[in-house]
């Protein structure tokens, strides 16, 4: 059972009670895209909200040890995406994506690896 006063943080400023979430689904191929990744259902919501964030990356913030070694996963699967997008659009900004791979590799450093970079 999710932890009652724990808020989830579905992205773009959208939040929901752990307890009150009852379904997490993705979005297909064709519906993603940047700031989309998974509808989510509230209790008392009449519609589902989507979400920015993947399933798994709000199961493992609701608590759920399942989810606990994708994180770091889903968040290359967004840098991959982010790249992918802002190629397709020839907008890709260098600055950024290398700041967010540093972040995802250093998330990912052992204690002996101290410093990456």
């Amino acid at each position: 059972m999710a932890d009652v006063a724990r808020m989830i943080f579905l992205g773009f400023g959208k939040y929901a009670r752990a307890d009150k979430i009852y379904a997490l689904e993705p979005l297909g191929e064709g519906e993603r895209g940047h700031g989309r990744r998974t509808r989510v259902w509230i209790e008392g919501v009449d519609e589902p909200i989507i979400a920015s964030r993947t399933e798994r990356t709000i199961l493992y913030d609701m608590g759920h040890d399942a989810a606990a070694g994708s994180a770091i996963v889903d968040q290359a699967l967004d840098l991959a995406e982010r790249i992918a997008e802002q190629t397709e659009k020839g907008r890709v900004d260098l600055n950024d994506l290398g700041r967010r791979a540093r972040r995802l590799l250093e998330a990912t450093a052992t204690p002996d690896d101290a410093k990456l970079f």
